[in-house]
C-alpha cells in the first residue's frame, strides 16, 4: 500500500494551527491588523532569529527552513518592511551572533539586544506606517526559568527599545515570541496599546503570525493559563523548585481554580482570555437536564452572533459553581468548550453541549464525605455558567442534588507517607472570595509492597483474561531468564538495529528475541516533532501550549494525522510526546510542550493528538507520569502531595488518554509520595490499569533510576519496574550486555520477583509490537510513505543509511566526496566497546580570504558540543582543529558536522585515543 504526504497541506495544517493559537492581548485604537499597504519597522533582534520550540527532546527537530515574522511579512504582500532597519539588524549581528551554548541545556532563555536609540527609533518613524517589535524568551528541559532579567523579566535594553519606539511610533505591536508565559507588567508599564503572544509556532512559525498581523487570519487563541501580576501570587511559588521536596499545600487550587476562588485582583489576564479582531454576543438558547441515569447529563445551547465589523471564531467556555459541602471546591471549574466556525460580520451559530454532571466530580481522599477513596458528587447546588473567559460570564441554568451520589470507587493508592497542611476552602460569604483554612493531611505508613503481595496473589487472573492475545502470550511464556531480561531493555539512543538517529529501540532487540518473532519497535522524541539525530529532515510542529490555545482539537488532531504519516515514513512506532503535565507554576522550564493548568482542556488535546496519529497505525507515549511540574531536582526530588489533588488535578489527562486509546505511558524521573515513579506499583498498576483498564505498555525515561520501598534508588533496579508492572527500561546501549548490570535475573533466580511478573511486561511488548507497523515491516507489508512537494535537505540523501564504524585507536572516517556547503550536514555512527578516552582531529583545506571565518559545529548525539573555527589566513593550505572527549563513548553513537559556511574542503577525520 501506498500513501501520499503531502508537505504543503502539512504546512497549511500547521499554519492554521498558528493562527488559532496566538492570544491577543491588547489591541486599543485598533492598531491591528495592519491595513494594506502599511509601512513596518520591525524591531527586535529575534526578527532573524526566530524561536521555533523550546529546547531539549521537546525542540531537537532538524528542518530545512524556518519561517521567521519578517519573512511571512515579505510573502503576505499587504505591507512593506523597512530595509534600512533589515540592514542595520543584519549588520549588528555580524557582531553579536545569536548565542546557541555547547551542550544539553545551554542556550541561553534571551539573547543580546541591540541598543535602540531614541534618534534611530525617530527616525523611522518619519518614513514607516507603524512599528512591531519582537520579544524573544526561550526555555528548555533540565533548567526551569528564573524570576531574572532575560527570562522571567525583560532586560533593560528591551524596556529601552520598547519606551523609544512606542514614544516614536502612533501605532506600536509587540510580539512575544516565547516558549512560556513571562512578566506582563511591562505592558500597562509602558502603557503599550497592542500586544500579541504568539508562543513558539515551529517552522512555519512566522507564516501564521504574519497572517494575524496582516488580517488574513483573525486572533482567536485563548490562555491556557493564567497569567498573575506577580509570580509571588501564584500559590505554589513557595514549595516550587526545591531539589530535594516539593510539597503541593495549594492542593487542588492550582491555577484559575486559586485566583477565582480568592485571588481575582492579582490577575492580569484570566484564564481563557483572548481578543478577536472582531466581537460576539452569546445568548442562552436552551438549558435542560436528563435524568435518565444515575448521574444527571447537563444540555446546553447558546448562540454566537459576530457583532462586531470583521470575520473571526468565538470558544463558548462552559463553567461550573460547585456546592461546597464538606469537601470545599474552588469557585469554578470548566466543564466544557467548544470553538466556533468562522463567523462572518453579522453571522450566528449555535453550539450545544452535552455531558455527565460526574465531569466536575471531587475525589474524597479523607473519608469526609463517609466515601473514602471514592469520586462523589456532594449534594447541593450546581449552577451553570457560560462565556468566552473565566471572567466573563453569565448564568445559564443549575441543578440541585438532594443527595451526595458516589460515582466511582478506586484503589486505595498512592498516599502520602510525609504529613503536611495543604489548602481547604470553608466557602464563601456573600459571594465574596473563598475562605481558605490549613487542613493538616496524616502520613500512611509505606503500603505498596503491602499492595503488591495482595495482588500477586490475583496475578494468575492476568493471563486468563477474555481479551488476551494468545499468540503473544504463548511467546512470552517460551522466553528464557535470559530472554525475559534482555526484552524489558530498551537499546539506544541512537540504536542501528532502527532507524538512524533515533532515541529507542525496544522488542525484538536480540537474535534469539528476533528469532521467536518478535519485531524491534522504533520510539523518538518528541513533542515539538520528530528528532533524528541523523541529520535527517522532519517537521517542526508549534509547541504545547500554541496547540492548546486554539481550543479547537479537531485542529490538532487533523494535524497530527500528517505527523502520524511522517513516522510512517521514517519508520517510527511511537512518538515520545505529548507532554501532558499540568502547568502548576510558570516557571517551569517545560511549560511549553505542555498544554494548560487546567486538566480537562490537557486531556481533550492529549485525546485528540492520540486520535490523530492512530490513523496510521503509531502513537504517542504520554509523559512525564507523573507530577514533572519542574526541572529543577527532577531526578532528585520527592513530590508530596494528597490524593486529592492527584485524582483531580495530575492524573485527569492521563486517565482521559487512555479511556481514549492511549497505549503507550512514560514515567517521570522523580518520586511521588515516596517512590519513584518507574517503580511505583500503586501508580503503573493499580491506578493506570487496575482502575482504568489500561492494556498498552508503561516505559521510564531514559536513564532513570527506580527504589524498592523505603531504599534508595537506582537505576540497576530492573526487578522493582517489573513488581510495579512498569514494563520497559529505557534504554541501555545494548540490550543483550547488560551494560548497566540490572538485577532482573538474580531477583528471578532468588525469587524476590515473580517469574509471573516478568513474563507479565514481556507480554506487554510483545503484544504491543506484534500490533504496531513494527510487524508489517518485518513481515514486508509495511505501508511505503512518499513525501511530495518537501524542499531538499543535504543530508536527505545520507541520513537514512548512517555508516556505523567500530571505534578504535586510528580509526579514519572515508570523507570522500562529503559536500561541505553551506547548510550541509555529514554524520557518522560510532560503535564502541571499551571506555577509552579519544580525540577527535578533522583536518580541512581553507578557501578564502585571510578574514574569512568558517565555523563548523559538530553534534553528540544532536546536541551541539563543540565549534570548530577555521579561518581563511591558511587558504588553500591544508589545517587542522581537535577535540579531546571529556566521556567515554557510549555504545552507539551519531557524531555530525554542521558547515555554517562554504569554504572548507574535508580531508580527514581521524580517532586517537588520549593516554
Amino acid at each position: 500500500m501506498k500513501k501520499i504526504l503531502d508537505w504543503t497541506k502539512y504546512m497549511n495544517a500547521a499554519r492554521k494551527v498558528v493562527q488559532e493559537g496566538c492570544v491577543l492581548l491588547e489591541n486599543k485604537n485598533n492598531v491591528l491588523p495592519f491595513a494594506k499597504g502599511t509601512k513596518l519597522a520591525v524591531f527586535g533582534r529575534i526578527q532573524n532569529n526566530y524561536y521555533k520550540s523550546g529546547t531539549g527532546s521537546g525542540g531537537m527537530v532538524n528542518v530545512n527552513h524556518v519561517y521567521g515574522i519578517p519573512e511571512g511579512l515579505k510573502s503576505s504582500g499587504r505591507v512593506v518592511l523597512d530595509s534600512e532597519l533589515e540592514q542595520i539588524y543584519a549588520d549588528w549581528e555580524k557582531e553579536n551572533p545569536f548565542v546557541i551554548g555547547e551542550g544539553w541545556g545551554a542556550e541561553p532563555w534571551s539573547q543580546k539586544e541591540m541598543s535602540v536609540s531614541k534618534e534611530l527609533a525617530q527616525k523611522m518613524a518619519l518614513k514607516n506606517d507603524a512599528a512591531v517589535v519582537i520579544i524573544g524568551r526561550n526555555a528548555g528541559e533540565d533548567k526551569d526559568n528564573s524570576e531574572t532579567e532575560g527570562s522571567w523579566f525583560l532586560t533593560e535594553e528591551e524596556k529601552t527599545m520598547l519606551k523609544n519606539v512606542r514614544a516614536a511610533f502612533k501605532e506600536v505591536c509587540v510580539v512575544l515570541n516565547t516558549a512560556n508565559i513571562i512578566d506582563m507588567n511591562f505592558i500597562k508599564e509602558l502603557n503599550l496599546d497592542c500586544v500579541l503572544l504568539t508562543w513558539q509556532g515551529g517552522m512555519v512559525g512566522g507564516l501564521g503570525i504574519a497572517d494575524i498581523l496582516t488580517g488574513k487570519a483573525s486572533p482567536s487563541g485563548k490562555l491556557t493559563g493564567t497569567i498573575a501580576r506577580n509570580i509571588s501570587d501564584y500559590p505554589s511559588s513557595k514549595n516550587f523548585g526545591d531539589e530535594i521536596e516539593n510539597v503541593y499545600e495549594e492542593d487542588i487550587y492550582v491555577g484559575y481554580r486559586y485566583f477565582e476562588s480568592t485571588a481575582k485582583d492579582k490577575v492580569l489576564y484570566p484564564f481563557g482570555y483572548g481578543l478577536s479582531y472582531t466581537d460576539f454576543s452569546i445568548e442562552e438558547k436552551d438549558f435542560n437536564l436528563d435524568f435518565g441515569s444515575d448521574i444527571p447529563r447537563i444540555g446546553i445551547t447558546v448562540n454566537v452572533k459576530n457583532t462586531g465589523n470583521s470575520f473571526g471564531k468565538e470558544t463558548v467556555q462552559i463553567y461550573v459553581k460547585q456546592p461546597q459541602g464538606k469537601l470545599g471546591k474552588p469557585a469554578l471549574v470548566l466543564a466544557d468548550f467548544k470553538k466556533t466556525s468562522l463567523l462572518k460580520k453579522g453571522k450566528s451559530e449555535k453550539v450545544s453541549f452535552d455531558f455527565s454532571l460526574s465531569r466536575v466530580r471531587s475525589f474524597d481522599d479523607t473519608g469526609a464525605t463517609g466515601n473514602i477513596d471514592c469520586f462523589v458528587l456532594e449534594k447541593g447546588k450546581y449552577e451553570f455558567f457560560a462565556g468566552n473567559n473565566v471572567e466573563n460570564i453569565f448564568k445559564i441554568g443549575e441543578v440541585l442534588l438532594d443527595e451526595t451520589i458516589v460515582t466511582e470507587k478506586v484503589s486505595e493508592a498512592l498516599k502520602p507517607v510525609k504529613s503536611f497542611e495543604r489548602l481547604k476552602s470553608c466557602g464563601a460569604k456573600d459571594d465574596g472570595p473563598v475562605i481558605f483554612e490549613k487542613e493538616k493531611i496524616k502520613a500512611v505508613s509505606p503500603y505498596q509492597n503491602a499492595h503488591r503481595q495482595e495482588e500477586l496473589k490475583k496475578l494468575e487472573d492476568f493471563f486468563k483474561d477474555e481479551s488476551i492475545d494468545k499468540e503473544s502470550l504463548s511467546i512470552a511464556q517460551s522466553l528464557s531468564d535470559e530472554d525475559l531480561a534482555c526484552i524489558i531493555r530498551g537499546e539506544g539512543m541512537g540504536s542501528p538495529k532502527v532507524t538512524p538517529g533515533t532515541a529507542g529501540a525496544f522488542g525484538g532487540v536480540s537474535d534469539s528475541l528476533k528469532a521467536k518473532g518478535i519485531p524491534c519497535a522504533c520510539c523518538t522524541d518528541g513533542p515539538s516533532g520528530i528528532r533524528l539525530d541523523s541529520g535527517a529532515q522532519a517537521f517542526s510542529l508549534p509547541n504545547g501550549t500554541l496547540e492548546a490555545c486554539t481550543f479547537n482539537p479537531e485542529l490538532v488532531e487533523k494535524l497530527y494525522r500528517f505527523t502520524a504519516l511522517e513516522m510512517v515514513f521514517n519508520k517510527i512506532d511511537v512518538l515520545l510526546g505529548p507532554g501532558i503535565n499540568i502547568m502548576r507554576h510558570p516557571l517551569n522550564g517545560r511549560n511549553f510542550e505542555y498544554f494548560s493548568e487546567d486538566p480537562y482542556l490537557t486531556g481533550v488535546f492529549t485525546s485528540a493528538i492520540i486520535r490523530g496519529l492512530k490513523t496510521q497505525g503509531v502513537t504517542g507515549s504520554l509523559k512525564h507520569f507523573c507530577c514533572n511540574n519542574q526541572e529543577t531536582g527532577r531526578r532528585t526530588s520527592n513530590t508530596t502531595l494528597s490524593t486529592r489533588a492527584l485524582r483531580e488535578i495530575y492524573l485527569v489527562p492521563y486517565e482521559m488518554a487512555v479511556k481514549n486509546g492511549a497505549s503507550v505511558i512514560m514515567t517521570s524521573y522523580g518520586s511521588v509520595n515516596g517512590m519513584w515513579t518507574a517503580g511505583s506499583f500503586d501508580l503503573n498498576t493499580l491506578i493506570l490499569r487496575k482502575d482504568w483498564g489500561f492494556k498498552g505498555i508503561v516505559m521510564t525515561d531514559w536513564w532513570a533510576v527506580a527504589n524498592d520501598e523505603g531504599k534508595e534508588p537506582e537505576k540497576a533496579n530492573t526487578a522493582q519496574l517489573m513488581r510495579a508492572q512498569n514494563d520497559l527500561y529505557m534504554v541501555v546501549p545494548e540490550a543483550i550486555a547488560n551494560t548497566f548490570g540490572d538485577n532482573t535475573e538474580k531477583a528471578l533466580k532468588e525469587n524476590t520477583v515473580s517469574r509471573l511478573e516478568v513474563i507479565r511486561s514481556a507480554y506487554n511488548i510483545i503484544n504491543f509490537v506484534k500490533h504496531s507497523n513494527a510487524q508489517k515491516r518485518a513481515d514486508g507489508k509495511e505501508v511505503e510513505v512518499k513525501i511530495k512537494h518537501r524542499p531538499p535537505m543535504p543530508m536527505d540523501k545520507s541520513a537514512g543509511k548512517i555508516v556505523y564504524y567500530d571505534l578504535c585507536d586510528g580509526l579514519t572516517i572515508p570523507v570522500d566526496n562529503v559536500n561541505t556547503t553551506r547548510g550541509s550536514t555529514f554524520g557518522f555512527g560510532l560503535s564502541s566497546r571499551d571506555q577509552k578516552k579519544y580525540r577527535m582531529t578533522i583536518t580541512c583545506e581553507t578557501v578564502g580570504n585571510e578574514v574569512a571565518q568558517i565555523n563548523t559545529s559538530l553534534s553528540w548525539n544532536g546536541v551541539v558540543i563543540h565549534t570548530f573555527g577555521f579561518t581563511g589566513e591558511r587558504n588553500g593550505r591544508e589545517v587542522s582543529e581537535q577535540i579531546e572527549f571529556e566521556r567515554a563513548f557510549p555504545r552507539f553513537l551519531i557524531l555530525s558536522l554542521f558547515f555554517s559556511q562554504t569554504g572548507l574542503k574535508l580531508k580527514e577525520i581521524k580517532f586517537t585515543t588520549v593516554q
